[in-house]
């Protein structure tokens, strides 16, 4: 496989944009920036968020919204890989923001929901009617894990509601093509889940005793972290551990593992003008890269 670095030295990138320019922002987690990788590899500083900058995604209105997940995660340098840890004694609220691409002017959107703060936002996808999906991911100390949560938003700030509660480790969230079912990792125990829909932010919720309907886990020792979706449905979650991005065809029962060089492959999006170029997030070792794709990836609904 042709994996091009675009660039390095990032303090573990993740949420990556293919931006209609030919550029890619990312967020920096451990350094709270929201950074742009230009064509030539030149890095340049869009924001200063703080916190813990996260998912990302273009809204309806052209600007960034951020999963902020308040600096969730100590993180460890060990034999020259930057791995997240446990939640630090003390760190700001989690929240969503808006970014002004053009001026980096930060607005909170969102910092709460039904009167109770937002714990730690993890990721983020719009659907057609300008909502969107996000995960929070909960936190971890050395006594003991908080609930996850999948909540749905409006952009404009005027709504926002739990759907799916007591998750363990959400992450990765995404759409189908359709629209019409939405996908979302569970990080700890490498599982890939999808929830019907009725209506934008209406969940179809499944018969039995579990919150959404199983659609496949990595066959081995894997944590899921964020997601896309390719045009063809496939689901591509990105694989810690195992190193690499997990597809999962869903309508086949098809699975394919594409192995990369970093143990925490974080995330994935695409770009080009056939959608077959992947952008991923080789977060451990602080870089970018851009590999050819099998299948071209889904357009999102919203671009700059």
């Amino acid at each position: 496989m042709d994996i091009k670095e675009l660039a390095s030295g990032l303090r573990f990138p993740e949420g990556p944009v293919a931006m209609d320019d030919g550029s890619v922002i990312v967020v920096e987690i451990a350094a709270g920036r929201i950074t742009r990788v230009k064509p030539d590899g030149k890095t340049q500083t869009v924001a200063n968020t703080g916190g813990g900058p996260n998912g990302l995604a273009i809204g309806p209105d052209g600007a960034l919204y951020v999963c902020n997940n308040g600096g969730n995660f100590v993180m460890h340098e060990r034999d020259g890989l930057l791995i997240p840890g446990h939640m630090p004694p003390t760190r700001e609220p989690g929240r969503i923001e808006r970014v002004n691409i053009s001026t980096g002017k930060v607005e909170v959107v969102y910092s709460e929901c039904d009167g109770h703060g937002l714990g730690a936002p993890n990721d983020i996808v719009f659907d057609t009617q300008g909502g969107f999906w996000f995960t929070d991911h909960g936190s971890t100390t050395d006594e003991y894990r908080t609930h996850g949560n999948l909540y749905y938003a409006k952009a404009d700030g005027s709504e926002i509601k739990h759907v799916l509660r007591e998750l363990l480790s959400p992450n990765g969230v995404g759409l189908s093509p359709d629209g019409k079912t939405v996908h979302y990792a569970e990080t700890f125990p490498g599982r890939l889940w999808s929830l019907p829909l009725d209506a934008p932010g209406k969940a179809a919720i499944p018969a039995g005793f579990t919150p959404a309907n199983f659609a496949g886990a990595y066959p081995g020792l894997g944590y899921f972290d964020s997601l896309g979706v390719q045009a063809d449905g496939g689901v591509c979650v990105a694989t810690i551990l195992a190193g690499g991005i997990s597809t999962f065809w869903l309508d086949t029962g098809k699975f394919e593992h594409t192995p990369l060089p970093d143990i925490a492959v974080t995330n994935i999006c695409w770009g080009g003008k056939d959608m077959k170029t992947a952008y991923v997030t080789l977060s451990s070792t602080g870089k970018l890269a851009a590999v050819p794709w099998r299948s071209p990836g889904l357009r999102l609904n919203y671009n700059a």
